[in-house]
């Protein structure tokens, strides 16, 4: 249940058979992205449980499990930054309803990120997944 823009991503790793390729693939994906504001990046929208800094912006559009979802993000590390887009691609685009039913461990693990990140690295991520679908969950709950 991964976006055409995940799919995008999945594909091209498939293509990419060296790590530090995917790796470098990565790192261009969160560059190509916007920069977060300074003025949203303040405790309420930080992420607990990263190692880097990382702040995520929701931007839902309706009411209910049928609000389209969509965030902007923000890290001071590169690849945080990098995994950042790669959440961008599995979860924009989706009603909440649809953010919550996504298998982020298995669409994340297509890419092979579980094998190559580091514990801390790995964590962050399960943190910023989490955060997702907290929001999702609270857009949900809100109907």
């Amino acid at each position: 249940m991964a976006s055409a823009a995940f799919e995008e991503i999945a594909e091209t790793f498939e293509f990419l058979d060296d790590w530090e390729d995917r790796y470098r693939h990565v790192i261009e994906l969160g560059k190509a992205m916007d920069p977060l504001e300074e003025a949203f990046r303040v405790p309420a929208t930080k992420v607990d449980g990263c190692a880097s800094q990382v702040w995520i912006l929701p931007r839902i559009e309706g009411q209910g499990p049928d609000a389209v979802f969509s965030f902007q993000g923000e890290s001071d590390a590169m690849i945080v930054r990098g995994l950042i887009a790669v959440l961008h691609a599995l979860y924009s685009g989706l009603t909440v309803d649809e953010v919550l039913k996504v298998d982020a461990g298995g669409e994340l693990a297509r890419l092979g990120l579980n094998d190559h990140l580091s514990a801390q690295r790995s964590n962050g991520l399960r943190a910023m997944v989490e955060r997702i679908r907290k929001l999702a969950g609270e857009t949900v709950a809100a109907a």
